[in-house]
C-alpha cells in the first residue's frame, strides 16, 4: 500500500526551511515552546500544537532521523521508530534548563510515556527498517503487476536461535538483568535521570556466556532474501510502499522492522504518462489527414489500429478506452495526438499538382487567400 500522512511538513511545524542549522531548529524550537507550553498558554489547542512542535524538533535535531525524513518524508519516521523511540535521543535539558519545566511528568502527561530527559526505554526497540529504491517501466505496471526484489536483511542466527550463545545465557551483573542503567545528573537545581541501555549486555539483561560461533553473540546474521512486490493500481511516478514485518528482526523478540520501496518509473521512449492515462504522439501525412484512413499505433498491450477521419487537424486527439494503465476502478484510456507532417521536399509534378489543387480551393472557398503569392 502507498503509504500517505496527513501531518504537516516538519520544517513548516518550526518555521524553519530545508536547510537550516541544527543551531537554528533548536532556537525555533525553544522560542514555539515558551509560546505553546502548556504551563504558560491554557489555550484549548496549546497542547496540541506543542506534542506537534516537539516531534518535529525531536526528527529534525537527531541527523538519522533528519536523512530519513528528508528522503521518505513521514513514511520514513511513522512506523520506523516507536513514538518513544523518536524521542530517546532529545536532551530537554540543555534547551530549558533555565526555566525549570518538568519535562519528565509534561511529556508523560502528553505522550503517555516519561523519556528520563534523553534516556532510553527498557522495552526491546523494534527491529530496524529496510529502504530500497526499485525502477519500474510502464510494462510493469499494466501488464505484469508485481516484481521481485532481492535485498540482504539481519535474521535471528539459525545455530543459536537468536540468543546469541553458544550455551547458557548469563545475568547481567552490571543492570541486574534489566538492560538498563540509570545516572542521575544535577542541571541546575534540578536533578536529571537518563536511562540508557546497559552497555555490557547491550540492553537485553543477559548475555552469553559462550558467544555463539556463527552470529559471534550477536544473535543475528545477514541473510539474502527475496519478496514479491504487488505494484498498485493508479501508482503514479513516485510512490513509497511499505512492507511490514519485512525488516531487520527485533532483538529480545521485539517486531520486525518495515521493508520500505521507493518506486520510480522509468522514462518510456514511446509513451508519457498522466495518472492512469497513456500519452502518444502519432505523425500522419498532409494527405491522410484531408482523406482519412486507418493507422497502426502501439499500444503497452500490443498494436492497435485506429481510424483517421477526413479533415483530421494538428492537435486531434483520439482515445483507445481502456488501453491506460490499471487503477482501482478499471484501466485508463491511450490519448492519441495527432501531428501532420508537411513535406520539405517536391517533385515538380508534385508542386504542379499542389499548385492546381490550391487554386481550385481558392475558387470554391476551400482556401482563405493569403495576399499574393509567387
Amino acid at each position: 500500500m502507498v503509504v500517505l500522512s496527513e501531518k504537516r511538513d516538519y520544517y513548516e511545524v518550526l518555521g524553519v526551511n530545508r536547510s537550516a542549522t541544527k543551531d537554528e531548529i533548536k532556537s525555533a524550537y525553544r522560542k514555539l515552546a515558551l509560546q505553546y507550553h502548556p504551563d504558560r498558554n491554557k489555550s484549548a489547542e496549546a497542547a496540541e500544537k506543542f506534542k506537534e512542535i516537539t516531534e518535529a524538533y525531536a526528527v529534525l535535531s537527531d541527523d538519522e532521523k533528519r536523512s530519513r525524513y528528508d528522503r521518505y518524508g513521514h513514511a520514513g519516521i511513522e512506523d520506523t521508530y516507536t513514538q518513544e523511540d523518536i524521542y530517546n535521543s532529545v536532551h530537554f535539558e540543555d534547551i530549558f534548563s533555565d526555566l525549570g519545566f518538568d519535562f519528565d511528568s509534561l511529556l508523560k502527561d502528553l505522550f503517555g510515556f516519561s523519556p528520563g530527559f534523553g534516556g532510553g526505554w527498557a522495552s526491546a526497540p523494534q527491529g530496524k527498517d529496510i529502504y530500497r529504491e526499485v525502477s519500474v517501466t510502464l510494462e510493469d505496471i499494466a501488464k505484469k503487476g508485481r516484481i521481485n526484489l532481492e535485498y540482504e536483511r539481519e535474521e535471528y542466527c539459525p545455530q543459536c536461535g537468536g540468543s546469541g550463545a553458544q550455551g547458557r545465557l548469563v545475568v547481567c551483573e552490571a543492570c541486574g538483568g534489566t538492560g538498563q542503567v540509570r545516572i542521575q545528573k544535577k542541571s541546575g537545581w534540578l536533578t536529571v535521570q537518563q536511562i540508557f541501555p546497559c552497555s555490557k549486555c547491550a540492553g537485553r539483561g543477559r548475555y552469553p556466556e559462550k558467544p555463539c560461533p556463527s552470529c559471534h553473540g550477536t544473535g543475528v546474521v545477514k541473510r539474502k532474501r527475496s519478496v514479491e512486490i504487488e505494484i498498485p493500481p493508479g501508482v503514479e511516478e513516485e510512490a513509497t510502499l511499505r512492507l511490514s514485518g519485512e525488516g531487520h528482526v527485533g532483538r529480545n523478540g521485539a517486531p520486525p522492522g518495515s521493508l520500505f520501496v521507493k518506486l520510480e518509473v522509468k522514462p518510456h521512449p514511446l509513451f508519457r504518462q498522466r495518472g492512469s492515462d497513456i500519452l502518444y504522439e502519432a505523425v500522419i501525412s498532409m494527405i491522410d489527414a484531408a482523406l482519412g484512413g486507418e493507422l497502426e499505433v502501439p499500444t503497452l498491450y500490443g498494436k492497435e489500429v485506429v481510424r483517421i477521419n477526413p479533415g483530421t487537424q494538428p492537435g486531434d486527439v483520439i482515445r483507445l478506452k481502456g488501453k491506460g494503465l490499471p487503477t482501482r476502478h478499471g484501466h485508463g484510456d491511450e490519448l492519441v495526438t495527432v501531428r501532420i507532417r508537411v513535406p520539405e521536399k517536391l517533385t515538380e509534378r508534385q508542386r504542379n499538382l499542389l499548385i492546381e489543387f490550391r487554386k481550385e480551393g481558392e475558387k470554391s472557398g476551400l482556401f482563405r487567400v493569403f495576399g499574393k503569392r509567387g
